[in-house]
């Protein structure tokens, strides 16, 4: 009897030992979950360079629990209809025949997507963007049968060439110098990432691309994979910049596979302007960025030269965040 005793009270002991590990992993396993899960930030909303309006838009859109894709276009929406935006929509410096030509894409969640290239006379491409992919089979439209599409689906024709921009393009005209000016003065672009409460993450992009470039010309924004590319399992990426030198990498793509293997949205992001930079050695004369976002809300950026921003909003912060170059201002002064 007594043995009997011993061995069930040694039993019980044992698993008692063997109980608290098994619990406390189980406990820790918990926790783990919990604070990744109190980590991803979301919703979050994301673009190139300083437009607080568009990025305000659309935090607006994702406050009320809109999805991503609703937000990114609203959000580039704001920049497109701003005339005093001359790098976007209205107002958009011309080619050098005197054409304001804008270009645009959109892509959601689901990995659908559209674009438009080469639009004249319409405010919005980037929801016409939408309507491509929405309503057509394809998904991109260029020229005069985007344009065309356009009207069929509602959108107005309107004169994109202010009188600033038509001032700016004549006062070009005089010497008829092509030269790329290095950050927003001459090519920028608005591209956006959003990630709504659900975890979903969109992108959007759109330019009037620069400034009196060959007619015909198209850059890297409505090009998916290289001005902008979103996989919702991993993240999404835009550029900003020479779009030719996007073109190359198909950057924002790289980017992302980048990210998909393991690297944060900075460490991306740098090895994306690596990549370009190593084909382009001891060149200056011109300037990339790159602005991601994984899927805890992880945001990163960099560049080519000082001076790249990006706006970040969250329910906690709306900041200008400052983005790390791969030339710095004295190395530049030194090789000048």
């Amino acid at each position: 009897m007594k043995r009997r005793k011993f061995l069930k009270n040694s039993s019980l002991s044992t698993a008692g030992i063997i109980s608290a590990p098994l619990l406390a992993s189980c406990d820790q396993k918990k926790t783990i979950t919990s604070n990744t899960e109190a980590a991803t930030v979301k919703p979050i909303a994301i673009c190139t360079w300083n437009f607080k309006n568009a990025n305000d838009k659309a935090w607006e859109v994702l406050a009320k629990g809109g999805n991503s894709l609703d937000a990114v276009e609203q959000g580039v929406m704001v920049e497109e209809a701003d005339a005093n935006n001359n790098t976007v929509g209205l107002g958009g410096r011309p080619d050098r025949d005197g054409n304001v030509t804008l270009d645009a894409c959109i892509m959601d969640k689901d990995g659908n997507c559209g674009s438009v290239v080469y639009l004249q006379n319409i405010v919005h491409p980037v929801s016409v963007a939408r309507k491509v992919m929405e309503e057509t089979p394809h998904i991109i439209l260029a020229g005069k049968g985007a344009e065309q599409f356009a009207y069929e689906q509602g959108f107005k024709k309107e004169n994109l060439l202010t009188e600033k921009s038509k001032k700016d393009w004549l006062e070009w005209k005089k010497t008829s110098k092509y030269e790329t000016i290095i950050n927003i003065e001459n090519h920028d672009t608005i591209g956006m990432l959003a990630m709504d409460k659900n975890g979903d993450i969109s992108g959007a992009c759109t330019t009037s691309g620069m400034a009196y470039k060959v007619g015909g010309r198209i850059g890297d924004s409505p090009i998916i994979g290289a001005g902008l590319f979103v996989d919702n399992e991993v993240g999404g990426a835009t550029a900003t910049g020479v779009g030719e030198e996007v073109i190359k990498t198909v950057g924002s793509f790289l980017i992302v596979e980048l990210m998909r293997q393991g690297k944060s949205p900075q460490e991306a992001c740098e090895e994306g302007v690596k990549r370009i930079m190593a084909k382009n050695k001891n060149r200056e004369d011109f300037q990339i960025g790159f602005l991601a976002m994984n899927k805890k809300g992880e945001t990163g950026g960099y560049c080519v030269h000082p001076g790249f921003t990006y706006r970040k909003t969250t329910k906690d912060s709306n900041t200008n965040e400052q983005v790390n170059s791969f030339y710095k201002k004295d190395e530049i002064q030194n090789n000048n």
